[in-house]
């Protein structure tokens, strides 16, 4: 991460800007100790959090963080995950995005709910009820899916993403807060998760690249109406909802990134 005397070296000053950007609020600051020393506390003192060091790893893969882009990324997550391997886990870029995974006897990544993914509902939305009533649905969502029921588990997240979204742009976005849902004429939307993807990105709470893996997320959730699904000729199974689980994460970080940088 520090790579002290590397192509990549992080001076010390860069360091805690580093953790902001990866959405650890509130960013430790750093107290002019030995930089590699340093940052290891922080990934010790906060490892319980695995949210935080998720997002972490992710960032310094993150073809956002370097001028040269997905070369230097792709770099990093060679070395990061030349370490992750003995854990089980890996970084994968998928559509361009860092996102960690379990790392499978087939040498593939593998992706199941986000840590901590109840904890972080209740920190990102600020109204008790709704928070309650999301977590409600997450936990049917595991319900169904310990069951066997796919197609009622991706509808599920589906609507967890679609609530999360539009608490998040109607509690913590001014522009949505003042004006409501509009188009670009002024005029008011129905809110669909279209919508609610469309002014996220718009607004800045999702990057491009969790704006476009949340796609399949949206139609998998249109098969609520089983003509839909009879159209498509498509059957939800467990790898379905396994692709469902990264897109989630990459949306609670984007947001909690976000977050991180306007405190």
């Amino acid at each position: 991460m520090v790579d002290v005397g590397g192509p990549y070296e992080r001076r010390s000053y860069e360091l805690e800007p580093l953790l902001k950007r990866a959405g650890w609020s509130p960013t430790p600051e750093y107290d002019g100790s030995p930089r590699v020393r340093w940052l290891a506390e922080q990934l010790v003192e906060h490892r319980a959090d695995t949210a935080r060091v998720e997002r972490f790893l992710c960032r310094v893969c993150d073809p956002r963080e370097y001028d040269d882009g997905k070369v230097v990324a792709e770099e990093f997550r060679e070395a990061v995950n030349s370490v992750l391997e003995a854990e089980g886990l890996v970084i994968s870029a998928v559509g361009g995005r860092p996102v960690l995974g379990e790392l499978g006897a087939d040498g593939l990544a593998h992706y199941s709910e986000p840590d901590g993914l109840e904890e972080r509902l209740r920190r990102l939305v600020l109204d008790d009820a709704v928070a309650d009533m999301l977590v409600n649905r997450l936990t049917e969502a595991r319900l169904c899916l310990r069951n066997g029921a796919y197609t009622l588990t991706v509808i599920g997240l589906g609507s967890l993403v679609e609530g999360l979204l539009h608490a998040v742009l109607t509690e913590r976005d001014e522009k949505v807060k003042q004006d409501g849902f509009v188009n670009e004429h002024g005029k008011k939307e129905r809110v669909t998760l279209a919508v609610l993807l469309d002014t996220a990105r718009t607004r800045g709470w999702l990057q491009f690249d969790a704006y476009r893996f949340l796609g399949p997320v949206r139609e998998f959730r249109n098969f609520i109406h089983p003509r839909e699904e009879a159209a498509r000729g498509t059957r939800l199974d467990h790898d379905t909802v396994m692709m469902c689980w990264a897109p989630i994460g990459a949306l609670c970080n984007d947001v909690e990134e976000r977050l991180a940088t306007e405190a």
